[in-house]
Parts: C-alpha cells; sequence; structure tokens
C-alpha cells in the first residue's frame, strides 16, 4: 500500500504546511537523540544515567532537552520519586508506543537495508567529480 499526502487530506493538520505545529514534533521524533531515546525506551521504563548509557554518544545535555521536549510533546511521561537522592523514571506514554512503533519500523527497514546504503556510498564515492 502506499501512502500519499492525499491520504490524509481529513486530517487537521499538515506537515507540509510551514506553520504546522506537527512540524516540531516530527523533528523531536525523528531527530537523531529523539528517536534513540523513544527507541531505548520502548520495552520499558529507565531511569536518566540507563537512558545514556543506552544512547551510546548523547551528551547528558544533549539528553536532557530531548527528554524536556518529548515530554512536552506528550510522548515520554516523567516520574520523579521523593527519595534520597531523587529518582527519575521515564517512559513512554501511550502516545508515545504508539510513535515508535512506528519508528521501530523505520528504524528495522533501515538497519537490514544497510548493505545496499553501504554499497550505494561506495559507488556513488567512486564515480570521477564532474
Amino acid at each position: 500500500m502506499t501512502v500519499t499526502t492525499q491520504d490524509h487530506d481529513d486530517l487537521p493538520y499538515s506537515v507540509f504546511a510551514k506553520a504546522c505545529p506537527s512540524r516540531g514534533t516530527l523533528e523531536h521524533v525523528t531527530g537523531r537523540w529523539g528517536g534513540l531515546t523513544l527507541g531505548a525506551l520502548y520495552e520499558g521504563s529507565l531511569r536518566f544515567n540507563e537512558l545514556r548509557r543506552h544512547v551510546d554518544g548523547v551528551s547528558e545535555k544533549m539528553l536532557s532537552q530531548t527528554l524536556h521536549a518529548l515530554e512536552r510533546d506528550g510522548l515520554v511521561h516523567r516520574e520523579a520519586q521523593p527519595t534520597n537522592p531523587p529518582r527519575v523514571d521515564y517512559r513512554l506514554t501511550p502516545l508515545g508506543h504508539q510513535v515508535t512503533e512506528r519508528l521501530l519500523a523505520l528504524i528495522h527497514c533501515v538497519e537490514g537495508s544497510m548493505d545496499q546504503v553501504l554499497a550505494a556510498r561506495e559507488a556513488y564515492d567512486a564515480r570521477p567529480l564532474p
């Protein structure tokens, strides 16, 4: 089944419209750290440092900003426990699960196609310069 932009004409929002608020959410979900953070949280809740270790390469600052954006969009729930030291857990909301299922399908498609991607890159890089 091929999905076109016309298939979604009945939706109240269009990511293709310049001022549409869905663009920001799409950027949060598909951005480098957003996609990896959502994917990491798919199996269950994680504490900040567990999440940081799971998402290899993300800085503390970027993970914090990413979690704030995803929480604001209603995709991630932050739960602070009143303990000493404070314990904060992050988990996907029902909407976050719905979005992440689709995102993981894309991730698996890309991972499964990497031999083709790498061959295409090699062929491209071997072309003579114009």
